[in-house]
């Protein structure tokens, strides 16, 4: 019982704050293109650049290979979002953008992308040009020292949704409802 209840809270908080950094985005960003300009290399090493959240709608989480939880549960959910959406998403293209691109070189990124799915794209680059993108997207990040000689980093954990001129759309918060996560890639979808 305190178990179901303490997990009730959790999802109430997770989609509370969901809908906060929504409406803060709605607020700072609506109806413009989100972030901004950059050129930086998807996990096969090619260049990419902001033009590939145009034209379709665009799925978009910032995080890194080495982490231990968000990112792995997230892409993991994202992948089975999207095959629950099967044709209603087709036209949704999902990107996962390193906050740690010292570590995360299009050849892990590419390793580490693929476990999840084929739909999803990494994308990397010199440290300063994504942290420059990150920042432009309103995303944290932060560096944490471990002390056993290695690092952590903290991130933003919300899934960024942008329609297809680019513009914010909303945010998936983390350890939201599939069915919920579900709703919102599909009216994303189906308005472009």
């Amino acid at each position: 019982m305190m178990r179901s209840i303490l997990v009730g809270i959790l999802v109430l908080m997770a989609a509370g704050i969901g809908w906060l950094t929504f409406d803060w985005y709605r607020g700072h960003y609506g109806g413009e293109p989100f972030g901004a300009a950059f050129t930086l290399v998807d996990q096969k090493g090619a260049p990419i650049t902001e033009a590939a959240f145009r034209g379709q709608p665009s799925v978009v989480f910032f995080g890194f290979t080495h982490c231990p939880e968000v990112c792995p549960t997230t892409l993991f959910e994202l992948s089975g979002w999207l095959k629950t959406l099967g044709d209603d998403g087709k036209n949704l293209h999902a990107y996962f953008v390193s906050v740690d691109p010292e570590r995360d070189t299009p050849q892990v990124m590419n390793a580490y992308v693929s476990n999840f799915s084929d739909r999803i794209t990494g994308i990397t680059g010199d440290p300063d040009k994504v942290h420059a993108m990150a920042k432009a997207f309103g995303i944290y990040w932060k560096k944490v020292d471990t002390g056993d000689g290695d690092y952590t980093m903290d991130h933003t954990a919300s899934v960024l949704l942008l329609n297809a001129k680019g513009d914010f759309a909303g945010t998936i918060a983390y350890g939201e409802s599939a069915d919920t996560a579900v709703e919102k890639l599909k009216r994303l979808a189906a308005n472009g």
